[in-house]
C-alpha cells in the first residue's frame, strides 16, 4: 500500500505530462524502498513462521500468528530486531516496485501505441504479465539473500557481502534458486493487483488519460 500510494500520488501530480521511463524508474524505486522499511517487521515474522518447521522442535519459535510474532520479537529480542534485514528488504522492494509499476506503465503504453490494444482488461492483463516476469527476475537474488539473512543465527554473516559471497560459491544460478515458484507466487499477485487497480481507478478514483500513463 505504501509503495503504490507514493507512486500513484506522484503520477497524479504529473498527469499533465507523460513521464519518461527514467522518472518512472526513480519514483518507483524510492516508493519501493520506503515500502520495504514499513513492511519489514511483518515480512521478518512471516519468513520465520514459514521456516519454523525446518528447524528442530526445541528451537522452533511457535508463533500463534503474525501479531503474536511481532509482539514476542519486540519483547524478547528488542524492537530493532523487527528491522533485521531491512537493507535487503528495502532494496528488494525497490527493485520489485521498479519491475512492477514502472514496467507495467511502460508495457501498457507500448501496447496502446500499437493500435491493436485498447485501454481495457485485456491490455491490463498483458502488461501485468510482462511486469510480473521482470519483477520476479529482478528480485529473486534479493529474495534468496533476504531469506538467508533473516533465518541466520547471530554472527553467521557479517553483512550483505558475506551472504552474497556464500551463495556465489554454488555458482551464479544460486541467486535464482526457486525462480519458477517465485513467479507462480508473484505473477498472480501482480496480475490481479493491476487488473483490480485499473478498475478501481476507472470507477472510483482518478484515472489519467492514456497519453499520460
Amino acid at each position: 500500500m505504501t509503495r503504490f500510494a507514493i507512486y500513484e500520488t506522484y503520477k497524479q501530480r504529473t498527469s499533465d505530462r507523460s513521464m519518461p521511463f527514467y522518472e518512472r524508474a526513480a519514483v518507483s524505486m524510492v516508493s519501493g524502498f520506503i515500502g520495504g522499511i514499513v513492511g519489514n517487521p511483518a515480512d521478518m515474522v512471516n519468513v520465520r513462521m514459514q521456516n519454523d518447521m525446518k528447524i528442530p522442535p526445541q528451537q522452533r519459535r511457535n508463533y500463534k500468528h503474525a501479531v503474536d510474532g511481532l509482539i514476542r520479537v519486540g519483547r524478547t529480542e528488542g524492537m530493532m530486531k523487527l528491522f533485521s534485514g531491512v537493507s535487503m528488504t528495502s532494496t528488494r522492494a525497490a527493485f520489485m516496485t521498479f519491475g512492477q509499476l514502472a514496467f507495467y506503465d511502460q508495457f501498457k503504453m507500448l501496447l496502446l501505441a500499437t493500435g491493436f490494444f485498447k485501454d481495457n482488461p485485456v491490455t491490463h492483463f498483458t502488461a501485468s504479465v510482462g511486469a510480473a516476469g521482470i519483477a520476479t527476475f529482478m528480485t529473486q537474488p534479493f529474495d534468496v539473500m533476504k531469506t538467508r539473512l533473516m533465518n541466520a543465527k547471530p554472527g553467521t554473516y557479517s553483512g550483505l557481502t558475506s551472504c552474497g559471497l556464500e551463495i556465489l560459491k554454488t555458482g551464479p544460478l544460486g541467486f535464482f534458486k526457486g525462480l519458477l515458484p517465485a513467479f507462480v507466487r508473484l505473477g498472480p499477485h501482480t496480475i490481479l493487483t493491476f487488473v483490480f487497480l485499473e478498475q478501481l481507478k476507472a470507477n472510483f478514483g482518478y484515472y489519467p488519460p492514456a497519453s499520460a500513463v
